[in-house]
């Protein structure tokens, strides 16, 4: 498993990756707006997003800087899952996003490739210096928080979010 910066050449791997979403009517996170953008826009202006999104200096308020990957499995090139990781946090990240946000494609799930996936996002983190990264989730869901467990997350505060309409768990993750 690899993570990997998104390319042209991905564009077709991408497009399955969110139709599986919506074929299993599944939430999508940690996608960098992917849906959205193939949705109303196109994949190669969701490139440009993307690569704007790294451009520290320039991000426009109420942005953050961010950088987004696929999780490749190595051995077909199938893109397993996706991750965003935010390099800042605005007021509502602080209290309600986290800097990581993430997902697994639906037939997919249940092999252990988001445990991985948040880990090798985490080391990301670590790598630029944010040393001790929040992580939210869906209280709602004991598999997201499941995910975030295994990688040390400590639960901080759970509280009720009126943008997501439900009650959500902030953990910390510190190394």
């Amino acid at each position: 498993m690899k993570l990997v910066f998104p390319t042209l050449e991905y564009k077709e791997k991408a497009t399955e990756y969110i139709r599986e979403f919506y074929e299993y009517n599944s939430e999508i996170n940690g996608s960098g707006a992917l849906d959205r953008f193939l949705r109303e826009s196109t994949y190669e202006e969701w490139l440009i997003k993307v690569r704007k999104d790294i451009d520290i200096a320039n991000v426009e308020k109420p942005r953050v800087p961010a950088l987004t990957y696929f999780y490749v499995r190595e051995a077909d090139d199938r893109i397993v899952g996706m991750i965003n990781i935010r390099l800042a946090l605005s007021d509502f990240l602080r209290e309600e996003g986290g800097h990581i946000g993430y997902s697994v494609r639906p037939t997919e799930r249940r092999k252990h490739y988001a445990t991985d996936m948040l880990n090798a996002a985490v080391e990301v983190c670590n790598t630029i210096g944010i040393n001790e990264v929040f992580v939210s989730c869906d209280k709602e869901n004991p598999a997201s928080a499941g995910t975030i467990k295994n990688n040390g997350g400590k639960l901080i505060k759970e509280m009720y979010s009126e943008t997501f309409k439900e009650n959500i768990q902030m953990y910390s993750i510190a190394r």
